[in-house]
């Protein structure tokens, strides 16, 4: 039986010195590779903002979008009704002495009939000389109120001297009130910022998704620039 002969295993030679040592990077090449490193990084942070943001903005974006349907077709051809609401009146008498300015009055009545709307704008008409037939009466000082709120929206109507005072309430349908929701009828300085935090999700949103589309690239940024730019500029010489 013979003998298989011994193989000599030696290393093998020729092999290039890279795949044993690692190959040096130049100061140009790694300080590139940096950069993109902190890119990718940015990019990462960019788009984790945007996505939150944009969580945030859908929430009331939502909303928004579907009165800012109504409201759009609240008059014309394609008018969209959001109901009729249910109207109310009742005579209130006055407390003993009778109120003497019509911010008093609205004060009065807000507490008497608990009335969650907010004052509006009061219209106060001086007594003043009228025409009756073929002599000349003084018609009283008229006084009108409004509180408004985005369910129901309150009116009281004074002439002064009379011992009661009119009261109109209007109660909105779901739709009307989304609508008030929408343009802030009678609402706080607390739903003002609420709706101020939408209008800068909308605008980080938009900032946000042009430096996604740039991927920070140089000239892609410069490119958005220029043509924001552009827009703004033709805007700001329209409005001139």
């Amino acid at each position: 039986m013979s003998v298989p002969e011994a193989i000599d295993l030696q290393p093998a030679t020729g092999l290039d010195s890279a795949t044993r040592e690692p190959q040096r990077l130049g100061d140009s090449e790694l300080k590139a590779r940096q950069q993109r490193s902190r890119r990718a990084t940015c990019v990462k942070w960019l788009r984790k903002v945007h996505g939150w943001i944009g969580l945030w903005g859908a929430a009331l974006g939502l909303l928004f979008g579907t009165t800012g349907f109504l409201l759009n077709h609240r008059g014309g051809p394609l008018k969209v009704s959001t109901g009729e609401p249910q109207v109310s009146t009742m005579q209130v008498p006055l407390p003993q002495p009778a109120p003497e300015t019509p911010r008093e009055l609205g004060k009065w009545l807000k507490h008497e009939l608990k009335l969650t709307g907010t004052p509006g704008r009061v219209q106060k008409e001086p007594s003043h000389p009228v025409a009756w037939g073929d002599r000349s009466v003084v018609q009283p000082e008229h006084w009108q109120l409004n509180f408004a709120s985005p369910h129901e929206n309150t009116s009281a109507e004074y002439w002064v001297g009379n011992g009661y005072v009119t009261v109109k309430r209007s109660d909105n349908t779901f739709l009307a009130m989304l609508t008030n929701l929408h343009k802030g009828v009678g609402l706080s300085v607390g739903w003002v910022l609420l709706i101020d935090t939408l209008a800068g999700s909308i605008i980080l949103l938009s900032l946000t998704g042009v430096l996604l589309w740039t991927e920070l690239n140089k000239r892609k940024t410069v490119g958005a620039v220029l043509v924001l730019g552009s827009i703004v500029a033709a805007v700001c010489v329209g409005l001139l």
